[in-house]
């Protein structure tokens, strides 16, 4: 298996930040892995780079990094409950649910268009308009980057969360749990149950219902749906460099969600089934007036404020440096206005 010296990661990170990878080997498979952890090419530290999609890179990254590529699309097995769907890890996310339900297998549909790769899905436990991965996950395959071995972890086994995993966290004792830089992941296998019962609760997808007179849609229609509103939305990594939405929804007590709503009416909130309530962050930053504004080549993005971008193009883009002082001003003006601390969604390193 080759690995490569002195690669440029411009083209594998959708922010488009320029940085180099001081060793870099691409991994196809299960056996590619398993050879280079055996041969002279393998040393720790490792980073695991998937479709890239939610990354800010602020600097050349000196560990070895590994490009995810495996591919594979299978349906596993039918059963009264549903269809077991399984994908390599280096599967194009948003091409895989549309390939699902070309097969006549929905479930994913309120997740098209999400960027990213299907082995960075569970990492994140990715969602959209009323799903998280986590409601449709069944079970996902992945190698031990310390030793080796190859393992399988259920659905309470990755301890999903909102925007979380156990892949998000570092170990801090022998006895806590957490696979974050030790494990890379090679197969995801979603459960796609029957019957199939469409999720609308959102107010764009409301909206829709509405403008269209269709109040019965099928999973095609809400995968368009969810397609156009976040075409509408949210720019095009391929045009306009991004990592999606920035920063995560807030959660906050009933309590601090009245208080909010005392002194700011129109704050866009959602109740949630824990009895807490998630505010929209976007709505948060707008209300700070950061639309459009930029740091350097760094920018919030003019159509959604959760969003930031780089200004600089591909042959002078925003430095990662740039994107995290503009993150970091955003926090600041949030928290002094609402007194909400709020979390950045990509990886940072």
């Amino acid at each position: 298996m080759l690995v490569e010296n002195n690669v440029a990661l411009q083209p594998f990170n959708s922010f488009g930040i320029a940085a180099r990878a001081q060793r870099f080997a691409r991994v196809c498979s299960e056996a590619d892995l398993t050879g280079l952890m055996s041969g002279p090419d393998w040393a720790a530290p490792v980073f695991v780079l998937g479709g890239g999609s939610n990354l800010v890179i602020t600097g050349d990254i000196k560990a070895l990094v590994l490009k995810v590529d495996i591919p594979g699309r299978r349906l596993v097995e039918e059963t009264a409950k549903g269809w077991v769907v399984e994908a390599g890890a280096g599967e194009n996310w948003h091409q895989f649910v549309a390939w699902t339900l070309v097969q006549g297998w929905p479930g994913l549909e309120n997740l098209a268009l999400i960027p990213g790769s299907v082995g960075a899905s569970p990492v994140q436990n990715i969602g959209a308009y009323g799903v998280e991965l986590q409601d449709r996950f069944h079970s996902l395959d992945a190698i031990d980057l310390q030793t080796g071995r190859a393992f399988t972890l259920d659905a309470a086994q990755c301890g999903f969360g909102y925007r979380d995993s156990v892949f998000k966290h570092v170990p801090t004792d022998a006895r806590s749990f957490g696979l974050a830089g030790r494990a890379l992941i090679t197969r995801v296998r979603f459960l796609l149950p029957k019957p199939w019962k469409p999720v609308l609760g959102y107010l764009d997808l409301e909206r829709k219902m509405a403008e269209t007179g269709i109040h019965t849609p099928d999973a095609q229609q809400i995968f368009d749906w969810v397609v156009a509103i976040r075409r509408a939305k949210l720019p095009d990594p391929a045009v306009i460099g991004n990592a999606g939405s920035f920063f995560k929804n807030p959660t906050v007590t009933p309590e601090q969600c009245a208080d909010i709503i005392a002194r700011d009416p129109k704050v866009v909130h959602y109740p949630m089934p824990d009895g807490s309530i998630k505010l929209a962050a976007g709505w948060l930053i707008d209300a700070c007036g950061w639309k459009g504004k930029s740091v350097g080549n760094a920018a919030v993005y003019e159509k959604q404020a959760l969003v930031l971008v780089n200004r600089g193009g591909p042959s002078h883009p925003c430095t990662g440096g740039e994107v995290m002082t503009l993150a970091k001003a955003i926090q600041t003006s949030v928290y002094e206005r609402f007194g909400i601390r709020l979390e950045p969604e990509p990886v940072v390193v």
